[in-house]
């Protein structure tokens, strides 16, 4: 079988799935980290924009700023109501196109496992933020390993128990929570805290959730694209197995994210 990238080209499948799970750990996270109204805000690897409205519509900035190195992505974000305040453009997290201290908080939303060089990431976050601000993040835990607490972990194991293994983020280690700690302290962030967020969302069946599993995972998109009709058909039977549903036929689904907060030296 071929391999496989990871990639983010479907704006609108991507939200159906992980814009949906993002809000839900998004609005726990931003509780967590209670950011003042009238912040600016930089949104590192803002995708399709799920997280950026719930700062638009939780937190009041002054402004806010979303880089991603997709355009697909990016202009779905810019057909999204309720995100006025947020101006969005292509960039390199490795590499923000903005002067020392433009922003008062910086956030990366389940991204960090995607940047190749994560410590690089940190310490650009941390240049661009002005004395005081904070510097945060939240990703799945462990995304590809056993276990994990990235949402499509069901169809990931099972893929994994047929002898298939589905692609891994470069970095997907950068979301332990313990290296999640290390990066901040290592970048020079003050007061830095970490802590897991637990989140579950229900869907109407099975084939709800398998559909919009399914697309809109992107790590998932081309090895179930290359799968033989009666593998893929075995494959969604023993993944059913392992979710069983309620009464009115309804499938809980859980995911797990480790987050982290820290300050800029004043």
């Amino acid at each position: 079988m071929a391999q496989h990238q990871i990639r983010f080209q479907d704006g609108a499948a991507y939200e159906r799935m992980m814009g949906a799970w993002s809000r839900l750990v998004g609005a726990e996270f931003l509780d967590w980290v209670g950011p003042a109204p009238g912040l600016r805000w930089a949104e590192i690897g803002c995708g399709s924009g799920a997280f950026t409205r719930v700062v638009c519509e939780r937190c009041a900035p002054a402004h806010i700023h979303g880089i991603d190195p997709s355009e697909a992505q990016l202009a779905f974000a810019r057909t999204r109501p309720g995100v006025e305040a947020a101006e969005f453009r292509q960039g390199d997290a490795m590499a923000l196109p903005y002067p020392e201290n433009s922003f008062d908080a910086a956030v990366m939303a389940l991204v960090i496992f995607f940047v190749p060089d994560p410590a690089k990431g940190v310490a650009e976050m941390a240049r661009v933020v002005a004395p005081g601000g904070t510097v945060m993040a939240y990703a799945w835990d462990s995304p590809g390993s056993p276990g994990g607490g990235v949402p499509n972990e069901p169809i990931q194991a099972e893929l994994r128990a047929m002898g298939l293994n589905p692609p891994v983020p470069p970095s997907a280690d950068a979301s332990r929570i313990e290296t999640m700690r290390a990066l901040w302290s290592g970048a020079g962030l003050q007061a830095v805290e970490t802590r897991e967020i637990a989140v579950t969302r229900t869907f109407a069946d099975f084939d709800d959730f398998w559909t919009t599993t399914s697309r809109g995972s992107s790590s998932l998109v081309g090895i179930l694209g290359d799968m033989a009709p009666s593998d893929l058909d075995r494959l969604k039977e023993r993944v059913r197995l392992r979710l069983p549903s309620d009464a009115a036929g309804r499938i809980a689904c859980a995911g797990r994210a480790n987050a982290v907060k820290g300050r800029v030296p004043v």
